[in-house]
């Protein structure tokens, strides 16, 4: 019998996922915030994109070294300095923004700079951090872990942007940056209950070297390769969160509540499937379950972009999310398996720059596509594109179908 709660039974665990839950939750309640402000000032959807575009250079960047770093140095050192930095980021900007907003000239390029800032600290504390996961459960609960785990990132995915979109408009920007700065140390403060975890790691090699090794186990492991590929692609032409600004002023008509609702839309989707992975877990015939994932989140993207309804429009957003969480969880599960111990670091840096590629990047190719085309006609292209990528992916990865994830053993 299925034990739906294993992995909340284990301390560590706990603490990890309600480090990440806060953490996320003072992440996307300062980024709605920033971004509805933003586009209030600009009117221009670019606006939007270059935030992605801040944040992703420095990571894409740095995030390899991170990896690197990872696996040679104390992890526990690494991703708590990194939450600290965050943390006095979101406080230098709360506190500039106090003192000089609103100004049209000069607050983007602040706004953009401290992003850039906040880009170079995720490049240190996402390898440190995601490689911790597999140390906080046993083996056989990796999948429920990941479920877990991914629920929890959920749930902060749904609180946040409402709490940023409701506290915009009731107590104004500042506050809810001071209140996001307030939640980043509350997220340092339980990151460091979690002891340090002693691994055996192999000989380090020089840092280039090490770096190659990690991005060659990626490239000739089939399944972790493709896995991070159909993910990258299907967000970075699909995805429409960065944008969403610009939908909820100029085609649904509604305040910072209403960009809040159609924000955590997709995480309210993802955190009621995830529920159930905990008992049916999508990883048996996981390949098979993952394309059709990928497949439904373009068709929702499709309806999304035609909608002028705004409760059709958190419908369909909602249903992103419910695709994409079946997609998270064998992701994650696969990046628990495969990865030999001693390249955890390496390998999680790998799947952060296809992450922050699908995410941060894909929230410029939206922003900039929406300036270009228009906001409808870029959706469509990308959900377009998705379904594509979702056939070709299909012709290419036939021999994945027959791996059962729940037979997979860790490696060490």
């Amino acid at each position: 019998m299925i034990d739906a709660y294993a992995a909340l039974k284990q301390a560590n665990f706990r603490y990890f996922v309600s480090a990440h839950f806060l953490f996320t939750v003072a992440l996307l309640t300062q980024e709605i915030a920033l971004s509805f402000y933003l586009y209030q000032l600009t009117h221009n959807p670019l606006s939007l994109g270059l935030i992605g575009l801040a944040e992703a250079v420095p990571f894409i960047v740095l995030a390899l070294f991170g990896g690197y770093l990872a696996d040679k140095i104390d992890r526990k050192k690494l991703y708590l300095s990194s939450f600290f930095a965050v943390a006095l980021i979101s406080l230098g900007l709360a506190m500039f923004l106090t003192k000089h907003s609103p100004n049209v000239n000069l607050d983007p390029w602040v706004i953009y700079s401290c992003v850039f800032a906040l880009g170079i600290a995720r490049g240190f504390y996402n390898p440190a951090w995601s490689s911790l996961k597999p140390y906080l459960v046993a083996s056989k609960d990796y999948s429920n872990s990941a479920s877990w785990s991914a629920q929890f990132w959920q749930l902060g995915r749904i609180l946040g942007p409402v709490l940023g979109g409701f506290l915009y408009a009731w107590i104004g920007l500042s506050a809810t940056l001071y209140f996001s700065f307030v939640l980043f140390l509350a997220t340092f403060g339980i990151a460091a209950l979690i002891p340090g975890i002693k691994t055996e790691k192999a000989e380090i090699l020089p840092i280039f070297q090490s770096i190659r090794e990690g991005i060659a186990f990626v490239r000739k492991t089939h399944i972790v390769f493709y896995s991070l590929l159909l993910d990258m692609l299907s967000v970075l032409f699909g995805g429409v969160i960065a944008i969403l600004p610009a939908f909820a002023e100029d085609i649904l008509h509604v305040d910072s509540k209403g960009l809040g609702m159609l924000r955590a839309a997709p995480a309210i989707g993802a955190v009621l499937t995830m529920l159930l992975t905990a008992y049916y877990p999508p990883t048996k015939k996981a390949w098979k379950n993952m394309l059709i994932a990928v497949l439904g989140f373009g068709i929702s993207t499709f309806i999304f972009a035609l909608s002028k309804d705004f409760y059709l429009s958190i419908f369909a957003l909602f249903l992103t999310g419910v695709f994409d969480s079946i997609s998270v969880v064998v992701r994650s599960t696969i990046m628990q398996i495969i990865p030999p111990a001693h390249m955890r670091g390496r390998i999680s840096s790998v799947n952060s720059i296809f992450v922050s590629t699908s995410n941060e990047l894909g929230a410029f190719e939206s922003g900039l596509a929406a300036s270009l085309m228009g906001t409808v006609p870029s959706v469509l292209l990308g959900a377009g594109i998705t379904l594509v990528v979702v056939v070709l992916t299909y012709v290419n990865t036939k021999d994945l179908f027959g791996i059962d994830l729940t037979k997979l053993k860790r490696a060490e």
